[in-house]
């Protein structure tokens, strides 16, 4: 998993790919356009390395992210949206936490700058689900 450092009181990211590389990238790329201010925790792969998810990676991603101001969940497929879900049942302070109905790597930056803006949990998994929205071209 790759931390990037964050103020306190920022909401955190996490980002759960079935590819580790994928999650990184993403969480790498994010990061750039914070300036480093909001911690982005990806969650990719599988605890051997191979494609898939893990309960273990999203849990700990989960405790990494958290400053107090709460976390935002940013799920790449299906099934990794099922690991995010059974991990949340079990989690002490569900609460403080959302999950992202988002593009992947759009979403993720769009939560970052909101967060790094200061925005609250509410907000930056808003501003994940918008960049659906966003056209390219």
């Amino acid at each position: 998993m790759t931390a990037q450092p964050m103020s306190t009181g920022t909401v955190g990211i996490v980002l759960v790919s079935h590819s580790a590389e994928l999650a990184e990238g993403a969480a790498h790329l994010a990061a750039q356009v914070s300036g480093g201010t909001v911690t982005i925790i990806a969650a990719g792969g599988t605890d051997d390395g191979d494609l898939g998810t893990s309960a273990a990676k999203v849990e700990h991603g989960l405790t990494e992210a958290e400053s107090g101001a709460g976390v935002v969940v940013l799920p790449d497929l299906g099934s990794a949206v099922l690991t995010v879900r059974a991990v949340l049942e079990d989690h002490p302070r569900p609460s403080h936490i959302l999950l992202a109905d988002a593009p992947f790597v759009e979403g993720a930056v769009a939560a970052t700058v909101t967060a790094a803006a200061g925005g609250d949990i509410k907000a930056v998994a808003a501003a994940a689900e918008e960049a659906r929205h966003v056209r390219k071209l």
